[in-house]
């Protein structure tokens, strides 16, 4: 099984040795970042499973750090800081944090905070589906996509966007509820964001073709991918 892999975004040399030297040791890859600017390339280049982020960076503003990964990723986020006051707490939270730690943490609490959120955002799936269309083949299990036989890598945000279609394939989808659960609950009024990732999905599956699109529009409402043509489970 792929261990799960942290980003850490924190520029305090002690924190990145303590973590790069334990957090191996329970079971999880770690790669780091000291600014904010290394952040965005780690997480466009390893798509982590979790992001541990520190407030005072560098180079900016761990807030905006985290609004800015907000808008390009569902990927959780626990703060961890020395900056915990209770509206900083807050402000974490209202940006679209999972949870807060302040430091000094202790390490194993750290770890059980890092666990329990990836069990509770884990996609909770029939792991024997597969979703076949014309040219798309859909593997919920193994969270892989085929077009025309070959298999198309999508990113974290294209994933859970095709994922929260897929599971519930014949049901339009509310434009709310997609933004709500891929970027967060305050954005879920920025539907220029949905239109955006919904058309680099869409050009990935090659899926230009009114109209047999496997992703329809539904103005005003949401999106609904199309029942498949034949469901197969393994």
């Amino acid at each position: 099984m792929r261990r799960r892999l942290v980003l850490l975004v924190d520029g305090d040399p002690v924190i990145q040795r303590l973590l790069r030297a334990t957090l191996p040791t329970r079971g999880y890859s770690l790669v780091t970042a000291a600014t904010a600017q290394a952040a965005m390339g780690a997480l466009d280049r390893h798509e982590p499973d979790l992001v541990l982020l520190d407030i005072v960076l560098p180079d900016r503003c761990g807030f905006e750090l985290l609004q800015d990964i907000r808008l390009r990723s569902a990927v959780p986020v626990i703060i961890v800081s020395a900056r915990a006051a209770p509206e900083d707490r807050i402000r974490g939270l209202e940006l679209g944090a999972d949870d807060f730690v302040a430091k000094p943490f202790h390490l194993d609490e750290l770890v059980a905070r890092i666990g329990a959120i990836l069990r509770r955002t884990s996609p909770t799936v029939d792991r024997s589906t597969l979703l076949q269309y014309d040219r798309v083949t859909i593997d919920l299990a193994n969270r892989r996509v085929f077009v025309d036989g070959q298999e198309v890598r999508l990113s974290r945000t294209e994933w859970s966007l095709l994922e929260q279609l897929a599971r519930q394939p014949g049901r339009v989808v509310r434009h709310s509820e997609l933004l709500s659960h891929i970027w967060g609950p305050e954005f879920i009024r920025e539907t220029y964001y949905l239109r955006t990732w919904v058309s680099r999905l869409r050009a990935k599956l090659r899926d230009d073709e009114e109209p047999h699109r496997i992703i329809e529009t539904r103005p005003g409402l949401g999106y609904r991918l199309a029942d498949p043509v034949v469901p197969v489970t393994a």
